[in-house]
């Protein structure tokens, strides 16, 4: 379909002056983008009027649909009121409120919220904080971190740090700081059969399949805690599902045996549910699946139902009196953000978690998930689907040239990215992570919407892998 006018115009101006996140330029400029202008529902639409399902809830953050009523409504009345004030010597009424529906559903413990704006924020100041919280309490020398394999935090220097997808952060290694890496269960591929490499023979092949290997990337957690836990300031997870490096699902009971193991060498536990939070994997939070209460809780995308910029970093008030001195011992935190606490953001979100309340939604993921679940396990008939993992409603398929050696496609052919661009031309929005199709719908998606995707989804994966 051609183009209109309008269109036109606004693609050449984006191209003229837009650079856009994780995106190759110069690719960009001799492409045809889509061009979003409204919502409606689960549904995106363009500015030629074409509908397209939103297949990853606008990058992970969408819950209840665009153009929710009620969060609509929340924000238009705090316009009336007032836009933003700021929290640096001053309270606003919407980051009061919010504070205390936060504390009341988060796992238990956590007592106080410090706001920012983005996950990765979020993640810097469950860092700093933990850092200095070792520091305040007499304990200067712990001040590493301990985080997985494949781990993805966001992309400001400290959230690098503690990440590990080379894509992301290779080229500013010289500026992170360095951490204690243990291996995160990818049980389709083992990270720590990888690491004792290749040569150990088929009895050492067997006990590193799960769950025959006894959940060994917990022990050599134990081992690294036991070894480095007095100078170890936290360890960062991400609790059962890891989203960046292609939705890598962990097995029960591996978040709850970290948490143990933080505990028993009294390390604090920061859980990075910026995208795992508000519902996604089943339950309000992930950790909640499996009944663990971090320490430190990261919170954004989800938190204002994918309206506007808002993050929160939960603690224990254990973590908050360490700096608790008169102003003279500079106990303070010193970190913020201008927008820390907008009145606008926590609106929003406090209606996303009237709407949870209201319309029951976590009772109501329940059928969802058991179709979700039940639409991916089809897609194991094709040849070239090599693994097919979820938590809740967040799933991965990931691809690959030949299923029995697990061998991946060549990077240059591109086979995710082709998947996308077939399910953008039949009406579906999803965005790959390499050769992993991500699907993350919003939790309001209905039954034939999600079975529209799934079809979708494995004509494109057909369509593409011959």
């Amino acid at each position: 379909m051609k183009n209109s006018d309008k269109t036109g115009r606004l693609i050449r101006l984006d191209k003229s002056h837009v650079w856009h996140p994780f995106t190759q330029m110069k690719e960009w400029l001799s492409s045809s983008p889509v061009i979003i202008e409204r919502g409606e529902g689960n549904y995106l639409i363009d500015t030629d009027g074409r509908r397209y399902l939103d297949g990853v809830s606008s990058l992970w953050v969408n819950l209840h649909g665009h153009r929710k009523k009620e969060i609509d409504r929340a924000i238009k009345a705090q316009i009336e009121r007032i836009a933003h004030t700021t929290l640096l010597g001053l309270g606003n009424v919407p980051s009061i409120e919010l504070a205390d529906r936060l504390i009341r559903i988060a796992p238990g413990g956590l007592k106080k919220v410090f706001y920012s704006d983005n996950g990765s924020t979020a993640v810097e100041i469950a860092l700093k904080m933990a850092f200095q919280y070792w520091a305040e309490s007499g304990h200067g020398g712990k001040r590493r971190f301990v985080s997985f394999t494949g781990a993805y935090h966001g992309d400001t220097f400290g959230s690098m740090s503690v990440g590990e997808i080379d894509v992301f952060v290779k080229k500013y290694r010289p500026l992170l700081f360095k951490t204690i890496r243990s291996p995160y269960p990818y049980c389709y591929r083992c990270p720590v059969e990888k690491a004792k490499g290749a040569g150990h023979g088929a009895r050492r092949k067997k006990e590193m399949n799960y769950p025959d290997c006894g959940l060994e990337c917990l022990n050599v957690l134990e081992r690294i805690l036991r070894k480095h836990s007095g100078e170890t300031a936290a360890l960062i997870i991400e609790p059962l599902i890891q989203g960046a490096s292609g939705m890598i699902t962990s097995p029960p009971g591996f978040l709850k045996g970290a948490r143990g193991l933080a505990k028993r060498y009294k390390v604090l536990f920061i859980a990075d549910e910026v995208a795992t939070g508000f519902g996604r994997t089943g339950t309000m939070f992930a950790c909640d699946r499996e009944r663990v209460r971090p320490d430190i809780l990261c919170l954004a995308k989800g938190l204002t139902g994918g309206y506007l910029p808002l993050a929160a970093t939960l603690v224990t008030d254990e973590i908050y009196r360490a700096f608790l001195g008169g102003y003279e011992e500079q106990k303070t935190f010193f970190h913020g953000h201008t927008y820390t606490g907008n009145p606008l953001g926590c609106a929003a979100a406090l209606a996303n978690i009237e709407v949870f309340e209201k319309e029951k939604v976590i009772k109501g993921l329940k059928k969802k998930i058991a179709l979700f679940e039940e639409l991916l396990e089809g897609f194991r008939a094709l040849r070239h689907v090599g693994d097919v993992r979820n938590a809740g409603l967040m799933a991965g398929i990931e691809l690959v040239k030949d299923r029995v050696a697990k061998e991946p496609y060549p990077p240059e052919e591109r086979v995710g990215f082709r998947v996308l661009r077939e399910a953008r031309r039949l009406g579906l929005i999803i965005r790959p992570l390499g050769d992993t199709v991500v699907l993350m719908p919003p939790l309001s998606i209905t039954e034939d919407e999600m079975r529209r995707m799934a079809e979708i989804t494995f004509e494109c994966v057909r369509t593409v892998t011959g």
